[in-house]
């Protein structure tokens, strides 16, 4: 068996940061990703919104540095909850991310460069999961 997926997408919006009752930080976020295809000679666009789950120290770097419109690579696996809710068994598949690169980057219009008490955020993030 194998669970893998990379998707390329943006932030629908900003990162929710959390704690496990261990102390554990998890963030959750949103990406939209598009697809192109052709149907009868017709060009079609579809747009999909996947949520995303890190864990760890990738959970307070996505937090801090990731905001709505920001592109991001999301390499994981995928996962599926379930629960009851009213009565009703609900479940929804997300992204276990393994790694997280952040696409968007600062130009040079934007300043002479970092301002004080901010950095640029790391290329890429990994973290394994706590468990």
């Amino acid at each position: 068996m194998y669970n893998r997926i990379i998707l390329i997408g943006n932030l629908t919006k900003d990162p929710e940061l959390r704690y496990t009752p261990q102390g554990t930080p998890v963030a959750s976020f949103r990406i939209a990703v598009n697809s192109r295809y052709k149907q009868a000679e017709e060009s079609r666009e579809e747009t999909l919104f996947i949520d995303v789950v890190t864990f760890g120290k990738q959970a307070e770097t996505c937090s801090q540095y990731l905001n709505k419109g920001k592109s991001v690579l999301v390499e994981g696996r995928l996962q599926e909850r379930k629960w009851e809710s009213d009565g009703q068994q609900r479940s929804k598949v997300e992204v276990v991310a393994q790694t997280v690169r952040f696409l968007t980057r600062k130009t040079g219009s934007e300043g002479s460069g970092a301002s004080e008490g901010s950095s640029a955020p790391p290329e890429e993030t990994t973290d394994a999961e706590p468990f």
